[in-house]
């Protein structure tokens, strides 16, 4: 009963911390950022929460917009998201319907997923498998995550 107890508080607590905005898809930045326009006409950047997507400049990393853009582009989303990160974006997972668009990115080999900051199993595989069908990044021979381009970039301009 104790453990029962326990359960049931931590998911109540989760759910008071976890927030829902819902607006239209005004603006898509890259294939992980876009720009929501809530009820009250306030625009919000929301990042899509557990994956990276490559950056404009990097392979694949238009591809990767149009992608995401092609989904969500002037439609009404639904984020469900629980904090903001360090530029004030709000951290969510997007869904239209039933959809989950942060896990279809993944799905699609247009995102990896990022599992330094998230453990969710079906990201892991949703990586994998579009890994092993050479689909989307995948089709790249050595596809360099995102990190590690950003890493290189800032080295570049150490020298």
């Amino acid at each position: 009963m104790k453990m029962v107890i326990i359960v049931s508080s931590l998911v109540m607590s989760f759910a008071l911390n976890a927030q829902m905005l819902q607006g239209k898809v005004v603006r898509v930045v890259d294939g992980d950022t876009n720009t929501i326009l809530d009820a009250t006409n306030a625009q919000n950047k929301v990042r899509l929460n557990k994956i990276d997507a490559p950056e404009k400049k990097q392979a694949f990393g238009e591809v990767s917009r149009k992608h995401l853009a092609s989904m969500v582009a002037g439609k009404i989303v639904n984020v469900d998201w629980e904090k903001k990160d360090k530029s004030g974006r709000i951290l969510g997972d997007i869904s239209i319907g039933t959809t989950n668009v942060n896990l279809r990115m993944v799905q699609d080999g247009l995102a990896w997923h990022f599992k330094a900051f998230d453990n969710t199993p079906a990201y892991a595989q949703a990586e994998n498998e579009a890994r092993v069908k050479k689909i989307g990044l995948w089709k790249d021979v050595n596809p360099i995550p995102l990190w590690e381009f950003r890493k290189a970039k800032k080295g570049k301009g150490d020298s």
